[in-house]
């Protein structure tokens, strides 16, 4: 909900836990320093601020604070001052320096998506609680070494950089189990050349309602309407759903990356089908199976609070032969991906589509990265990420189920923690897990 900078000019807005002004505004509104001792949330994207008071830290409740779509170009040292501050978020600034003071060591959640940093402090290392830090679009070059302090680094987003190698002690960060690096300079496709599917001209499609929008581009449901010499493998006049890539650089990347790693990973049953490629100079796209209306996402993005965690509707059971039939579907997927060289990066519920079957649709390549480069010793350890994010979609099903104390959900525990063992070199395969959920089913 948002309020506006009139409602706080009168004092309407005393007492207030969460403010969301978004109004073109230049300066820092002085008047939420009165909400000081109850404003936790604080929303101030979408303006054309380009500072912060040098007391801002007097607001000693806040926890989150998002300024994305600004005109910062240093991120605010004052923000390392502020007592409670665990969530930032600055995407889409012109920021190109963090100071060493500038993070505050308590910080959970940082986001400086497309912004124009090269270098980030050694200071990042201090912060011990650092879970899901997204850093895609910027000019890095390298990561600080500090940060393989990060332990709890779950999630990290390193997209569209400029790095030239992934540091080893990346790899062994106990807890990273969502990693995308594609688009930097030992990772980045300039022009997709993947043949698998035909090329196909945007204009043979009419495009119809709008089905969703992800970070990196837009899907439509369209219908195909022009005979045509090309070999595709649907009729004229079919509906088909159409991811049209935004620009030229996303949150997740940049388009002919994702074109090329989905595109690479191959067809599989559970993998929602490509059937064409969209690949002219001003638009990337890919054209996919329409998923049939009986399927839903088996579960819902993370909260502010669980962060890098899944979230599911209310009411959500699972059986143990769901939670089995739905795991064992995606292990096959997943061994299939990094058979064919492919790390999929957000291995999540809320990227799963189940029928009321629970017949798995996985798609969204959107964090996915193209291992063509990595050694096998390498290759191991980065299907040792996507084992903990797969250990952890697991356990969340765990955590929802009607009856904990059968065998079958103690044989699905044991396997969440083998999945979940610090030591990466120690986790199972994904074609080792095929068999276990097998005789579980």
């Amino acid at each position: 909900m948002m309020q506006t900078l009139q409602q706080l000019n009168d004092g309407l807005l005393l007492g207030y836990q969460r403010v969301n002004i978004a109004e073109q505004l230049t300066e820092f509104p002085v008047k939420l320093f009165e909400l000081a001792d109850t404003l936790e949330v604080l929303d101030l994207s979408n303006n054309q601020l380009s500072s912060l008071p040098d007391n801002f830290a007097d607001l000693h409740q806040l926890k989150i604070l998002f300024v994305s779509n600004n005109l910062f170009e240093h991120l605010p040292a004052v923000l390392g001052q502020c007592p409670k501050l665990e969530m930032i978020g600055f995407k889409a600034n012109q920021i190109r320096t963090v100071p060493e003071t500038s993070i505050p060591k308590q910080t959970r959640w940082l986001i400086l998506t497309d912004n124009h940093i090269e270098q980030l402090p050694d200071s990042l290392g201090q912060c011990h609680r650092l879970e899901k830090l997204a850093l895609a679009g910027n000019r890095l070059t390298a990561l600080p070494n500090s940060m393989a302090n990060c332990h709890q680094l779950a999630l990290i987003r390193l997209s569209a950089n400029q790095l030239t190698a992934l540091p080893y002690w990346l790899f062994e960060l106990p807890n990273l189990a969502w990693l995308a690096f594609a688009g930097n300079a030992f990772s980045h496709v300039e022009h997709c050349d993947n043949t698998r599917v035909p090329i196909v001209p945007l204009t043979q499609f009419t495009l119809g309602q709008l089905l969703g929008q992800g970070a990196s581009g837009l899907i439509y449901q369209a219908t195909h309407h022009t005979e045509s010499s090309v070999d595709t493998s649907f009729s004229s006049d079919a509906d088909v759903a159409i991811k049209l890539f935004k620009g030229m650089v996303t949150s997740d990347g940049y388009p002919a990356d994702e074109l090329d790693c989905c595109l690479t990973a191959g067809e599989h049953p559970n993998l929602i089908n490509v059937v064409a490629q969209i690949n002219q100079p001003e638009q990337l796209g890919l054209v996919m199976q329409l998923i049939p209306p009986s399927y839903g996402n088996l579960g819902l993005p993370p909260s502010l609070q669980t962060c890098s965690r899944d979230t599911f509707e209310a009411q959500t059971v699972f059986t143990w032969a769901r939670i089995t039939h739905i795991a064992s579907q995606m292990a096959d997927i997943l061994a299939h991906l990094h058979q064919n060289g492919i790390s999929h990066g957000d291995i999540y519920a809320h990227n799963i589509m189940i029928n009321t079957h629970d017949n798995v649709l996985f798609g969204d390549f959107g964090a996915a990265s193209n291992l063509k480069q990595f050694t096998p010793q390498h290759l191991q350890l980065m299907q040792a990420i996507e084992i903990r994010a797969f250990g952890y979609l697991v356990d969340d099903m765990l955590n929802l189920i009607d009856n904990p104390d059968t065998p079958q959900a103690a044989m699905l525990r044991q396997l969440v923690q083998d999945c979940l063992q610090h030591s990466s070199s120690t986790r199972p395969t994904f074609k080792a897990l095929l068999p276990r959920l097998a005789s579980i089913a």
